[in-house]
């Protein structure tokens, strides 16, 4: 990255359909079972009634629900998102019901927050380090955006940009304004979001100001977040989670050099400057993302793109602390690295950040809902005794509307423009129209993704067009095949990993391309203590585990695969009535045998190994069928 422009537009989810097996019936799903239950949970724990301003509760008990109003916000944009490419009568009422809830809450200054009206009104902006007054305000506006652009209708948004007018006359550098900014940061992307949506620059100023000032200090002006706590009658020397790490303000954001502490936070902090990187241009902001998404590819993200391996903070450790059995790796964090990453991928349309995006979205992301739509995870383990399940709720239920709206605009992540330029970052069987320099041009993919890499593209144009279009080849494709209209094409990948066809196109044009799926053992660097000597199984984006239901509920630790095997003798095998039709992969391991050692703790005899059938299904899927254990880092053997 040498400049901080982005060369690419991202092609909005309402310009395609689905029509695979893969993506399509989850679109669905989402749309018809899990928006109306999360709905229902959200009335029935009183988080969209709270907006009515006439509940009590003790204070701050429980903590949750002082930042509740995000809950509803989240799901009012995924209901819109949904709304926006399928129409649904039901889901509109209650999505037009949600908003005149919002609005009816708004407070003559344009304040909107249900715990600190009702509850705490002489704390209203007392504690911006804990109590995530403008994270919920960061969600009520991107909700409000996605309100406007799937009705028309500005009423959310005209109420959510009073809001965000309040904040702006609030907090800010000049005389007689606070200096602070959120210890959960979401304000700073949804303010871009608003800017883009009103043209209205003061926000955009807003967010570079809360992006600028944070971690700032000096012997002259103490850190923010000191002063706020002195001035609560609180000693910042007790914070309770001992450094402002957690919550990235450690240092200004130029000064940092590693991911760490809370992960979501982390996350959509690093949108905002990857965002305001490109707003402003900004070289310097654009290196902060590299060096920490460096150090976050390299050293902390774990195989299905999970992040933050500690329950304790939520977040992040130290290099290579990538545990599996207790992962937190929460799904809120997954989402936040896909979003990162779509926005980095924007500068130069390179593979690496799609690699990243892909890696999340097919594993650890989809991990968090069930096939039915209504259990989820929070938490992401690798490996589970079988003590791990999706559960309808949560105290804190951020993931649920997280995971909705994600899934509701899934499209987003697929294709990208430029001037003359048409990128191809995800495969699937669709169909898109995408606007390129004033004409319109359809995109149609015919494909088994990911359960096979061969993919059919045949455009659409009113007449012959030229441009070109590049077609992303996955880190993990080590070989592929392209032609068109049936003539084989010798290419090499250009310097960010696409093929990159120029051509005078004419309607009905067709490139075919393969990508192999073979069947990798894959291993971690020796510097993740936990992983020696262990492999995990990859296909294609799918990464693959084991579960006890397959395998007559046998302890997954006493199983071993030798890594040569994996690669040579394990066979793909696409199962049509299991979990709605999957590939599964099949072959040869070893277990041992526990037979004879009765109360014996240990022995010098070596125990017997028998050799076992395998069958591992892919990551996602898992927990949707039996509860049992799982396992993803199997034992390496060389038996």
């Amino acid at each position: 990255m040498t400049i901080a422009k982005r060369k690419l537009s991202s092609v909005s989810f309402t310009q395609i359909r689905f029509t695979d097996t893969f993506w399509s019936p989850r679109i669905e799903t989402n749309r018809i079972e899990t928006l109306p239950y999360i709905y229902k949970k959200l009335q029935d724990t009183g988080r969209i009634g709270a907006f009515d301003l006439n509940f009590t509760r003790p204070v701050p008990s429980p903590i949750v629900l002082i930042f509740g109003d995000s809950d509803p916000a989240k799901w009012l944009e995924a209901a819109c998102y949904s709304l926006a490419i399928h129409p649904d009568p039901n889901l509109k009422t209650l999505v037009d019901h949600t908003a005149d809830k919002i609005i009816g809450a708004q407070q003559p200054d344009g304040y909107i927050n249900t715990h600190f009206t009702t509850i705490q009104p002489e704390m209203r902006w007392r504690n911006l380090r804990d109590w995530h007054e403008m994270y919920c305000a960061g969600h009520l506006i991107e909700a409000a955006v996605a309100h406007y652009q799937a009705t028309g209708n500005r009423k959310l948004l005209n109420a959510l940009s009073r809001y965000a007018d309040h904040i702006d006359a609030t907090f800010g550098r000049e005389p007689g304004k606070k200096r602070g900014y959120c210890g959960h940061p979401e304000i700073e992307l949804a303010l871009i979001r608003l800017y883009h949506a009103t043209g209205n620059e003061r926000y955009l100023t807003l967010a570079s100001y809360f992006i600028n000032e944070r971690g700032q200090q000096s012997p002259e002006q103490p850190h923010y977040y000191d002063l706020e706590a002195r001035a609560r009658g609180e000693d910042p020397q007790k914070y309770w989670a001992k450094t402002y790490e957690y919550c990235q303000a450690q240092v200004p954001v130029r000064e940092q050099e590693k991911v760490v502490g809370h992960a979501v936070r982390a996350m959509y902090l690093y949108c905002a400057v990857a965002d305001l990187a490109a707003e402003f241009e900004d070289i310097t902001l654009l290196e902060t993302c590299q060096r920490v998404w460096d150090n976050l590819m390299h050293r902390r993200m774990y195989i299905t793109g999970g992040i933050g391996p500690s329950k304790h903070n939520e977040g992040f450790t130290e290099d290579y602390d990538l545990p599996d059995e207790t992962a937190y790796a929460e799904t809120c964090a997954t989402i936040g690295l896909i979003l990162w990453n779509h926005r980095l991928l924007q500068f130069e349309g390179d593979r690496r950040f799609a690699d990243v995006m892909e890696r999340g979205l097919y594993n650890g992301f989809l991990s968090g809902v069930s096939m039915k739509g209504r259990h989820f995870f929070y938490d992401n383990p690798l490996s589970s005794v079988g003590d791990k399940h999706r559960v309808e709720w949560f105290e804190c239920p951020c993931c649920p509307p997280n995971l909705a709206r994600m899934i509701a605009s899934i499209g987003n992540y697929f294709y990208s423009t430029g001037a003359n330029d048409l990128w191809v970052h995800l495969f699937a069987n669709s169909n898109a129209d995408i606007k390129l320099g004033g004409k319109q041009i359809n995109i149609r993919q015919t494909t088994r993704y990911p359960w096979d890499g061969d993919v059919l593209f045949e455009l659409g144009v009113e007449q012959p067009e030229t441009f070109t279009l590049h077609i992303r080849i996955p880190g993990w494709c080590e070989d592929f095949q392209i032609e068109v209209n049936g003539k084989a094409m010798d290419m090499q990948p250009d310097i960010n990993g696409y093929l990159s066809l120029t051509n005078e196109w004419k309607n009905r044009d067709q490139i075919f391309y393969s990508m192999p799926l073979p069947i990798k053992a894959i291993w971690a660097n020796p510097a993740v203590r936990n992983l020696e000597g262990c492999v995990a199984i990859q296909r294609g984006p799918l990464i693959y585990c084991l579960e006890g239901i397959d395998h007559n509920n046998l302890p997954l630790n006493r199983i071993a695969v030798n890594p040569f095997q994996i690669e040579r003798d394990f066979i793909a095998e696409y199962r049509p009535n299991l979990l709605n039709g999957v590939t599964v992969i099949r072959g040869k391991g070893t277990a041992i045998d526990d037979a004879g050692w009765g109360e014996t703790l240990y022995r010098s005899r070596s125990p017997k190994v028998n050799e076992i059938e395998l069958t591992a299904l892919p990551y996602c899927l898992w927990d949707n069928r039996e509860p049992g254990e799982m396992r993803v880092w199997l034992r390496a053997s060389a038996r």
